[in-house]
């Protein structure tokens, strides 16, 4: 197999990162593996936690800043891997292992196209490479950690299996704890408010309505109640009814609009467990977007949570590999599929370059 040496690097660092294990909050070893692969490329690097950063040689404080930014933690495996997931096994160029598809092609392929650009001073904007940490968690000590050290950011480009198509939009989610009181009383007598059914009135509403903003990629905000429990004995009316809220957002309201807009329409107290996964969407004249269009990308809404959640500012995602093979047992990305993801990683940022 003749493989460029750009990726050949790159397949190098992902054989090593797959045989060492990066669970979420355990990623100090694969931390250590991407600081030492990008000392010995000649650069300087930064670290918080568990996660790594660099800029282009030539960084210029006076031009925007565009991000490339992926992960290096995983999940844990699941049951049904017929390899070992730390065995990074090469078969006919398909390379096994857990995090080979989420997001290690990515990641390795966002790498080498930073030291790709890494010399190159005539940049209308400045490169910033972060690898980072607990993105399978949403954690606080991942990218949430590192955008407060890092300059205000333009764009950013988010590594994620994606077949290398555009993902300008990506819903968001909060996770919600209802909770209703009545009054209890004795089931055989007609005594007492029963939470119950108080809360069968809201989980009504919430099953019938629909939101107004629609979006085009993403379609409409969906509520969905997914857990209940009221009541410890059978004679007994419950005085308390809890139950859970799954809501997927779309780009046109934040989870804060969202959260108060059903607080106005129920009666139940409404607690979220957090308003951190806000929805994300980039416009299709963003220069950056129209530079993967004129590559022939597709742009298309994701309903997966990514670090694109928590980057404030306009982001797409985009990588080698296919989000099905994520999180599944004998993941794999084939090496030709990171040797594309390079290739037109440099091909978008060439054409961003045109834009700008």
């Amino acid at each position: 197999m003749n493989t460029p040496p750009l990726a050949a690097n790159a397949i190098a660092l992902l054989r090593s990162l797959i045989a060492t294990p990066s669970f979420s909050r355990e990623e100090e070893k694969t931390a250590g593996l991407i600081d030492r692969f990008l000392k010995d490329a000649g650069l300087t690097t930064h670290q918080k936690g568990h996660n790594i950063w660099a800029f282009n040689r030539h960084y210029d404080e006076t031009k925007p800043n565009v991000l490339l930014n992926s992960h290096h933690d995983t999940v844990k495996p699941v049951a049904g891997w017929t390899k070992d997931p730390f065995s990074p096994d090469m078969e006919e160029g398909t390379l096994y292992g857990l995090g080979s598809n989420d997001a290690g092609g990515p990641l390795v392929s966002l790498i080498a196209t930073f030291l790709h650009f890494y010399e190159r001073e005539d940049l209308p904007f400045n490169l910033i490479l972060a690898a980072t940490a607990e993105e399978e968690i949403s954690g606080a000590n991942g990218i949430a950690a590192v955008l407060p050290e890092l300059p205000e950011i333009s764009v950013g480009i988010i590594g994620e299996p994606t077949q290398m198509q555009l993902a300008i939009a990506e819903r968001g989610l909060m996770v919600i704890d209802a909770e209703v009181t009545g009054i209890a009383g004795h089931a055989a007598r007609n005594e007492g408010v029963n939470a119950i059914y108080l809360a069968l009135k809201d989980i009504e509403w919430i099953q019938q309505h629909d939101f107004e903003r629609v979006s085009r990629l993403l379609g409409p905000v969906k509520a969905t109640v997914t857990q209940i429990k009221a009541g410890h004995q059978h004679n007994v009316v419950p005085d308390r009814c809890d139950f859970v809220i799954d809501v997927r957002t779309n780009e046109h309201y934040t989870n804060a609009e969202v959260l108060e807009y059903l607080q106005i329409h129920t009666q139940s107290i409404l607690v979220p467990r957090s308003l951190r996964l806000n929805p994300s969407g980039t416009p299709e004249d963003h220069p950056l977007v129209q530079a993967g269009i004129a590559l022939g990308m597709s742009t298309y809404g994701s309903p997966t949570l990514s670090d694109q959640a928590l980057c404030p500012f306009p982001t797409v995602k985009i990588g080698p590999g296919d989000s099905a093979r994520s999180h599944t047992a004998d993941e794999y990305i084939k090496v030709s599929e990171v040797e594309e993801g390079i290739e037109r990683y440099i091909r978008l940022l060439e054409g961003y370059v045109e834009r700008v």
